[in-house]
């Protein structure tokens, strides 16, 4: 009898932020599957740890080599799983994928074909609120969730998936939640609204799949289950914010206040209050001014700051409060 063949891949999520939008950094933009993260099996003969075989993926793959990097989660859904030609050997029966969430303070020059930098948004379009609530919620995500909540096949399955949807993408005056990123992907896929749902049906069911083509409205979509992983990293990062400091580690070492305001709030998804954002600053006492100005906006020159990184080795401190989005 033979045992099932069990493989170990590794993902990253890789984020740089600019003031215009957080990008991810992608790979393989060919052939039916799209786009995808940085992927690699691990070789447990070869590989002396998870994150150093995960680094020399990344570096393989883009050219590029992370620094800061944390674990972020395990997926080994059948069905949903890297596509089983970017497995050497005999296929396996099941793949484990484990994802890590990599930052960095800018989008580093890459130097591998089809390695480039992707804004988030442009997988996830109903995510981005810094302009008030995105018209294809309403437009299109809302009638096509409302169809499959009639198509449900009881009143007690469609009152569930009624509440799930009005929670996730705020409906019938329900507070919008940006840290729920995953959970709005998830409901998407299924209800069959993901292009990637009827891909993995096929797969499941041992067919070959169509190639994928992005549903108007409901953003690009992944290979494998790296749109999931991609998810899973935004609600990720935009809950650590809030709790750890980490927005310094995607920052410069010298910025202006506007500037890292800008950083939190196109990882949130949100418009953040001006004032209240510095305060907030003031009473975390993790900045300091430099006595140096940046002139290069034009107008007048506004002083530029650095990260206290001192006090982050003497003390716990908390992240930067993101309020939940206006009306």
């Amino acid at each position: 009898m033979n045992r099932p063949r069990v493989v170990i891949g590794l993902s990253a999520v890789i984020v740089a932020v600019t003031e215009d939008a957080p990008f991810v950094l992608v790979t393989r933009e060919s052939g039916d599957d799209a786009t995808g993260l940085p992927f690699g099996p691990f070789d447990p003969a070869g590989d002396r740890t998870l994150e150093l075989s995960l680094r020399r993926w990344v570096s393989e793959q883009t050219g590029f080599t992370i620094g800061y990097v944390e674990q972020l989660y395990t997926f080994g859904d059948r069905g949903r799983e890297t596509p089983l030609a970017d497995i050497k050997g005999d296929h396996p029966d099941r793949v484990i994928s484990i994802s890590y969430l990599a930052l960095t303070p800018s989008r580093a020059v890459l130097d591998r074909e089809g390695a480039r930098w992707r804004s988030w948004y442009e997988f996830f379009p109903w995510e981005d609120w810094r302009d008030g609530r995105p018209a294809v919620i309403d437009e299109i995500i809302a009638p096509k969730l409302s169809a499959w909540i009639e198509a449900a096949d009881s009143a007690e399955i469609a009152t569930q998936r009624r509440g799930r949807a009005r929670l996730a993408f705020a409906f019938d005056g329900a507070v919008w939640n940006e840290e729920r990123a995953l959970e709005r992907y998830e409901l998407l896929y299924e209800a069959g609204l993901a292009p990637e749902a009827a891909r993995d049906r096929a797969r499941f069911d041992g067919k070959s799949a169509a190639a994928m083509k992005p549903a108007p409205g409901l953003g690009e979509p992944m290979m494998s289950d790296h749109r999931r992983i991609l998810a899973t990293a935004i609600g990720r990062l935009r809950a650590k914010i809030k709790y750890r400091p980490v927005i310094f580690e995607l920052a410069p070492e010298m910025f202006t206040l506007l500037h890292l305001q800008r950083l939190v709030e196109g990882i949130s998804g949100l418009e953040l209050h001006k004032q209240n954002f510095r305060r907030l600053l003031d009473r975390a006492g993790l900045v300091e001014g430099t006595g140096s100005f940046d002139a290069s906006a034009g107008g007048r020159p506004a002083e530029l700051f650095r990260c206290k990184r001192e006090i982050l080795s003497e003390r716990p401190v908390g992240g930067v409060h993101v309020p939940a989005p206006r009306d």
